[in-house]
């Protein structure tokens, strides 16, 4: 949820380059090797252009997914996320709820042409996922540092989010090499994870191969100056929790310039 090591030493110039200017961040993620990304498009954000939609389908036992699904690609729409849970408001019959997300279909079309499928009690419009809370930063590790790096994080995504973004807080307190190396690796699994902070006094072994797994997926790690090999494995090390987590909301902003590619490498 790979590792090429330039100099350590840190530069007075955010891109390293004396006059040189941070290219702004793009709704993206990066795949490959550092150094050679290829921006690829986060399909469950808002984008110019693109058209998103959500629909929340209250159905009964007698429900077929399939059908849903067909219904929605006839109609046009791109299928980027379905989620399933079991229905929670006590209504007769109603035993599961599927969400879709969907682009070039918009909310109120998707509801519509779901309504008279059989098994179907409801389909609601709704703002999808990315609407709302847009881009997410994870921030995994130790629970003194990993709230100190919170206190960063929202205090920097607070100020992109009143120019119009959408970028969120995700954190998760854990202890132990192999608990925390499965919680990195699932990060690549979570929708909308554009960057990954691990916060911590020691870390290395397991964590260590999953960081460089998650690095190829295109999700950037910044960690704390710790002890242990993830640091040599980060893209970005930052002593300070709180400077950590602001500057990986900004790595993500579109409405900020600063790119974490040009820090690759470097410590401060």
């Amino acid at each position: 949820m790979p590792t090429e090591q330039p100099s350590k030493q840190p530069s007075a110039h955010p891109t390293g380059q004396p006059g040189e200017q941070p290219t702004a961040q793009t709704g993206g993620q990066s795949t490959g090797q550092p150094g050679g990304e290829v921006e690829l498009p986060d399909l469950q954000l808002p984008a110019p252009g693109a058209v998103l939609g959500g629909v929340s389908v209250r159905c009964r036992a007698d429900a077929d997914l399939v059908q849903l699904i067909l219904r929605l690609r006839q109609a046009g729409g791109e299928i980027v996320a379905i989620n399933t849970f079991p229905a929670t408001r006590g209504e007769a019959d109603v035993v599961r709820v599927f969400d879709f997300e969907t682009r070039n279909l918009d909310s109120a079309d998707a509801a519509e042409i779901l309504r008279d499928l059989p098994g179907v009690a409801h389909a609601e419009a709704r703002q999808t996922l990315g609407q709302i809370f847009g881009k997410r930063v994870i921030v995994i590790g130790a629970g003194a540092q990993v709230a100190q790096v919170n206190i960063g994080a929202v205090s920097e995504a607070d100020r992109h989010n009143l120019r119009g973004e959408r970028i969120s807080v995700d954190t998760i307190p854990l202890v132990g090499e192999e608990t925390i190396a499965a919680a990195v690796r699932a990060v690549a699994d979570l929708p909308r994870a554009h960057i990954l902070v691990l916060a911590g006094s020691l870390m290395g072994g397991q964590i260590t191969t999953a960081v460089r797994e998650l690095q190829v997926v295109g999700i950037p790690v910044i960690a704390l100056n710790m002890a242990g090999s993830v640091p040599d494995a980060a893209d970005l090390v930052v002593s300070d929790p709180v400077q950590a987590g602001t500057m990986a909301v900004m790595a993500i902003a579109d409405t900020a310039r600063f790119s974490i590619t040009r820090q690759r490498g470097r410590r401060y």
